[in-house]
């Protein structure tokens, strides 16, 4: 019954997709001035007890480990005081035990050892947590939006899987580990890529719960577009005839990192609200939210590529300026550029100001987060 009632919503779906939720522009959305200029004109079966399940359990253990202190700190705080520690603590273990399970060893054994590897190996979850954030916002609950979280995370690994390749970035370090192809070989490497990128949106669509079907299609068709050549892969294209070309401006620059970086960040948060039940206003007002963070995400990557060492990183620091890749700190100066990605955070915090602020707190924490990170 279920799946008859995916195929008959798919007419209602289109529908919604084509008119109440376009992937719009930033152009007229918003103005963020740097020397009198506009910014952002683009669109954007068994279980080997390997390192990487080791690396994992690690992890959670250390999450736990937060929550307790944590909690154990603010006992005498108020109780709707937001803790943001405790928050990304909470959630990097649901979503560690929820991706763990999602993809488990089976034949052929190396294909999922090589995804498991990757997705695995650590990260931020950032993605994952904006997502969830978003529905919650919305009056949605992290049951609804975990299986997108994990998908988005899934998308995600694929991008660093195959940016990593001698083809792309040819990097060896991510995350503080080899990097895939480094372990399994190039071949197997983009086989994992692709395998995460397939069994991403079989596990959206399949694994949602309490989610109307419709709401789910829209998700779907939200996530396919920040990959394809509306988003991602259009930004990774762009970004490889742009190496070494020394004429790059800053509008290719926004194209760039618009589509291979913001494109997916505010995709985790737009079908974290679609899947939550938000209104067609709410869900606008989130994908300006997420255009600005998702801009200023990479902002910030560029300034810590010449900041920070590549221990501090966890990858190759100063990978940028040996290949001569355009770069805000490159095409603005260090300071202007961080002067930027202040804008950015001030205009996204923006956007969540008609919202109720006690529910809005964690993706007000995730904006300050990616303006302020060290790695």
């Amino acid at each position: 019954m279920r799946s008859m009632n995916i195929v008959d919503s798919w007419g209602q779906a289109c529908l919604v997709i084509n008119q109440s939720l376009p992937y719009k522009s930033l152009n007229g959305m918003m103005k963020i001035n740097l020397k009198n200029r506009r910014i952002l004109k683009q669109t954007l079966s068994y279980r080997p007890f390997s390192s990487v399940t080791v690396s994992a359990i690690a992890t959670t253990r250390e999450d736990e480990k937060v929550v307790k202190e944590e909690e154990e700190e603010e006992g005498a705080k108020m109780e709707n005081e937001f803790n943001f520690k405790v928050y990304v603590a909470e959630k990097a273990i649901s979503v560690n035990k929820a991706l763990d399970e999602a993809i488990i060893v089976k034949d052929p054994p190396m294909i999922h050892e090589a995804m498991r590897y990757s997705l695995l190996a650590g990260g931020k979850r950032v993605r994952p947590m904006l997502c969830i954030a978003a529905c919650d916002l919305v009056g949605g609950n992290q049951g609804n939006a975990m299986a997108a979280a994990c998908a988005i995370e899934m998308i995600h690994t694929m991008s660093l899987i195959h940016d990593d390749l001698p083809c792309m970035d040819d990097d060896d370090l991510r995350r503080g580990k080899p990097t895939n192809h480094k372990v399994y070989g190039e071949d197997v490497a983009v086989l994992a890529g692709d395998a995460l990128l397939a069994f991403a949106f079989e596990y959206l669509a399949t694994a949602t719960i309490e989610v109307s079907p419709s709401r789910i299609l829209v998700a779907v068709a939200e996530l396919a577009k920040s990959v394809g050549t509306e988003g991602l892969v259009a930004g990774q294209v762009a970004d490889l005839a742009c190496t070494g070309n020394p004429n790059v401006g800053l509008e290719m620059l926004e194209f760039i990192h618009i589509h291979k970086t913001a494109a997916l960040l505010e995709a985790s948060v737009v079908i974290g609200a679609i899947l939550g039940g938000g209104a067609d206003e709410e869900v606008d007002k989130l994908r300006r939210f997420a255009r600005c963070i998702g801009l200023l995400f990479q902002v910030v990557d560029d300034i810590l590529d010449v900041t920070k060492s590549s221990e501090e990183l966890g990858k190759t620091a100063g990978k940028d300026l040996a290949v001569d890749k355009t770069t805000y700190p490159k095409l603005l100066g260090l300071e202007k550029a961080k002067e930027f990605a202040a804008e950015l955070n001030g205009e996204a915090k923006q956007q969540l100001a008609a919202f109720d602020s006690h529910k809005a707190a964690p993706l007000i924490a995730l904006a300050d987060y990616i303006a302020y990170r060290q790695n």
